[in-house]
């Protein structure tokens, strides 16, 4: 298939409005895609790799824009493209609005002038060019784009660059996408559900589609070494879950990071919640998993950071782990690590999904023999609200997060956030707030920030509504002073003036009208819960909740 036909489907799709109109835009795109509907497939997604694969093209904006301006021409900068993109709002519009193909570089020579794009070789040259690194990585990657804007006309290039930014928006997600591959090949969307959620490859799905039909895609199954998404969870309390299920399924919800671990028999791989393979920061879990196994088998859990006495240590000491990709034996020594194995996807050749999460466990205890930094969670079935409370005691007094309350019955469904796991917290409101200042602490707290001033989104800016110190332990404090550091604005004394960046979740018994803070409400006995990695300030709570909330 040209790449110019792609960029014609994709402008039509694009054009359309209405849901089913662009569902049948992408069903006449499949049927034309040939040999490249895979391809096609991950394309129109935005995507070069499939989902599972954590290969990146490791191409910023920057980088995009030089190779446009050098096919572009002589008199055209990346400064330039910057410049328009201001202007138009969008890298694919900016790449459309210049006329590419006029310069000879080397790159252009090699590949034999302005021959037509296909699919096929834009995939393979993308490719190449994900897989440049070391010296020199950088130019590869300009002469590659470079080749491909140089050989494209306006509507293949504004689908390029988007495609290389993966910025395709054209209106098309992975539902639409599912939904057509279903009518293109005459197959149940169930089927096609449940193979994307075996394979997390959509061009595989709909090639197999189209061979196969429907036995294909119901004989697909989970593949050690090739990562799924994560079930999910969502917020829910005892009393709920137990009204919907009659008992529940308990187990301590840790403050940790989601890892999906892969033993082949051999070896084991592991792979973050973003199904990125963070083996290598991992190596102990990675050797633990491997020793503690008895057949292949794909595992779901969470790793946790430990003190020298086995207690758990804050989110942000796993994360230091998790983002290291040199001198991992000095990050081995600074923070231990444990892998707590909860669930059981696939064992000695058997896909679970479909089967009871009780009964998953139970084949997880029958395979894991605990290792080094290598647990299985415990697993409790209640029915008893006071029996559940005491479950949450210990685990809160153990220097966990909480519980968490799962439907004994329920399958496992990679990356649905459904009724059945539902996370559960102490009783508490809380509230997003920015931290906008804090406190230098004392004696032995001295070089810690200790006390964090608290604010919430106000009309013309941030309104302070109170200060936190509770519910934060010395290594919380270290990692929490390690985390603002970057921000600090000014000293005065103790005091310490922090730029807007981070938010924190606190807990609060009530909120009370108060003259002290420039919110005019002060929160009482707040509490630190977590620093909200997932959201900015600009996402933080604001002053107008906060009035509503006490209006309620």
């Amino acid at each position: 298939m040209e790449f110019a036909e792609f960029a014609e489907h994709a402008a039509a799709v694009e054009a359309t409005s209405a849901d089913t109109e662009i569902r049948d835009a992408v069903v006449d795109l499949f049927e034309e895609s040939g040999e490249q509907l895979p391809v096609v497939v991950r394309f129109l997604l935005g995507r070069v790799f499939p989902a599972h694969d954590s290969t990146k093209l490791d191409v910023g904006p920057r980088l995009c824009y030089e190779a446009i301006a050098r096919a572009a021409g002589q008199n055209v900068t990346a400064d330039d493209v910057e410049d328009r993109l201001a202007e138009y709002g969008d890298v694919g519009n900016v790449a459309a609005s210049y006329d590419l193909g006029g310069q000879r570089g080397l790159a252009a020579f090699g590949a034999g002038g302005r021959d037509g794009l296909t699919v096929a070789e834009v995939a393979d040259r993308l490719t190449e060019l994900a897989r440049a690194s070391g010296d020199g990585s950088q130019d590869t990657k300009l002469d590659v784009l470079f080749d491909l804007f140089n050989r494209a006309d306006p509507p293949e290039a504004r689908y390029l660059a988007r495609l290389v930014l993966s910025e395709m928006r054209i209106g098309v997600g992975e539902g639409t996408v599912r939904d057509a591959i279903a009518e293109a090949f005459d197959v149940p969307v169930g089927s096609v559900e449940r193979a994307l959620q075996v394979s997390n490859d959509y061009g595989l799905v709909a090639e197999t589609a189209r061979e196969d039909g429907v036995a294909g895609l119901d004989g697909m199954a989970l593949e050690v070494g090739r990562p799924v998404q994560a079930m999910l969870a969502q917020a829910g309390t005892v009393t709920g879950a137990l009204e919907d299920w009659g008992e529940a399924a308990v187990e301590i919800k840790y403050d940790g990071a989601r890892v999906q671990a892969h033993y082949d028999g051999e070896t084991a791989r592991l792979y973050s919640r973003n199904m990125e393979n963070v083996t290598d920061p991992l190596p102990e879990i990675a050797s633990g998993v491997a020793a503690s196994l008895s057949v292949p088998a794909i595992l779901d859990g969470e790793v946790v950071a430990i003190d020298e006495d086995g207690q758990p240590r804050p989110f942000q000491a796993v994360l230091r782990r998790f983002r290291r990709k040199h001198d991992v034996a000095k990050a081995r020594e600074a923070v231990e690590i444990r892998f707590h194995a909860f669930d059981c996807l696939h064992a000695d050749g058997t896909d679970l999904l479909d089967d009871p999460l009780v009964a998953r466990h139970d084949r997880l205890a029958s395979i894991l023999d605990p290792a080094a930094n290598v647990e299985r969670s415990e697993l409790w079935t209640a029915d008893d609200p006071e029996e559940i409370a005491d479950i949450e005691a210990r685990a809160i007094d153990s220097g966990h997060e909480g519980i968490m309350l799962k439907n004994p019955e329920s399958p496992y469904t990679p990356g649905k956030r459904g009724q059945n796991w539902r996370k559960r917290k102490p009783d508490v409101e809380t509230l997003d707030c920015v931290v906008t200042g804090a406190e230098w602490g004392e004696g032995r707290r001295a070089n810690l920030l200790g006390t964090f001033e608290l604010s919430v989104r106000g009309p013309d800016g941030y309104e302070t509504i109170g200060k936190v110190a509770t519910g934060i332990t010395d290594e919380q404090l270290e990692a929490l002073t390690d985390l603002l550091d970057p921000y600090v604005r000014a000293e005065d004394g103790t005091d310490v003036d922090i730029e807007p960046a981070v938010v924190f979740e606190v807990g609060y018994e009530e909120i009370q009208e108060s003259p002290t803070y420039s919110s005019g409400y002060a929160l009482r006995f707040p509490r630190f819960l977590d620093v909200r990695e997932d959201k900015d300030p600009d996402d933080a709570d604001s002053l107008s909740r906060v009035e509503r909330l006490v209006e309620e």
